[in-house]
């Protein structure tokens, strides 16, 4: 089996070394090493490696790239790689398909395969009766989480609608940040992270989101002290360690940062 290094796998995928390296830190290649010491990638490597410069090339950012395809991992069977599965851009989303299936790593929601709307267009479906529901905050909210597959702008009114109605809804104020986030809107994004860890205190995805949005604002410390907060609340959170270990050796503290990453590789692997 032809066998790669980093040197080679670099200049064949178009990816700088040190990127190379930061998917190996976080457990997502498990390459060999010869006796030198030296990596050593398989043309499977070479696949998933790829598939992350075609990420990058849509305009998906690289932390982006990183927490989608730790989510990825933590949804494979142990014995799938992610190389043998399609990931590519659609518009602002990430999409998986497995040959069977389409689904969005980082909501986990699946994807219809068939273009709805010319399947209703053929049908004669009787009128609906007006329904009675009752429009409260939860509606609003499960709403919102069915428009993120189509449109985010109603998305975002509907969580707005939710929030309206009950501002205690740390779920809603979560995915509302986190849909601000990815649109760019970095200070209308802020706030809801804020809140959500105000309304749900205990929980690490508030703390971790709002650590992300502190690394993208270029504030390195405060992420540090917003990953050590959700890890906290969950040791285990490998996401959390990895990005810590990250920023922590951005600001020089490699020992710190070592364990970190370390932490987070056997988390990911599962050993």
């Amino acid at each position: 089996m032809k066998l790669f290094s980093t040197a080679e796998v670099a200049k064949i995928v178009d990816l700088p070394n040190g990127r190379i390296r930061s998917f190996v830190r976080a457990g997502f290649l498990a390459p060999a090493k010869n006796k030198a010491g030296t990596l050593q990638f398989t043309f499977r490597d070479l696949l998933f490696l790829k598939t992350a410069r075609n990420l990058l090339a849509s305009q998906v950012p690289a932390k982006r790239i990183s927490r989608i395809l730790s989510s990825l991992k933590r949804q494979l069977p142990e014995e799938r790689h992610l190389a043998s599965l399609k990931i590519y851009a659609d518009g602002r989303r990430v999409v998986v398909w497995d040959g069977k299936a389409q689904w969005q790593p980082d909501s986990g929601q699946f994807l219809f395969n068939f273009d709805a709307g010319s399947v209703l267009r053929t049908l004669k479906l009787p009128r609906p009766k007006p329904a009675k529901t009752k429009l409260n905050a939860r509606y609003w909210f499960t709403l919102a989480v069915e428009f993120e597959r189509t449109s985010a702008e109603e998305a975002q009114r509907a969580y707005e609608k939710a929030l309206d109605l009950d501002p205690a809804m740390g779920d809603a104020h979560l995915n509302l940040g986190k849909l601000y986030h990815d649109a760019g809107m970095l200070k209308k994004s802020e706030p809801h992270y804020h809140a959500a860890i105000k309304c749900a205190p205990d929980d690490p995805a508030p703390y971790f989101n709002l650590g992300v949005l502190f690394e993208d604002m270029k504030r390195p410390r405060e992420a540090a002290r917003l990953y050590m907060e959700s890890l906290e609340r969950d040791p285990a959170f490998a996401d959390a360690h990895y990005n810590l270990g990250l920023v922590l050796e951005s600001l020089g503290k490699r020992k710190d940062a070592f364990h970190h990453l370390r932490t987070a590789r056997t988390l990911y692997l599962g050993k």
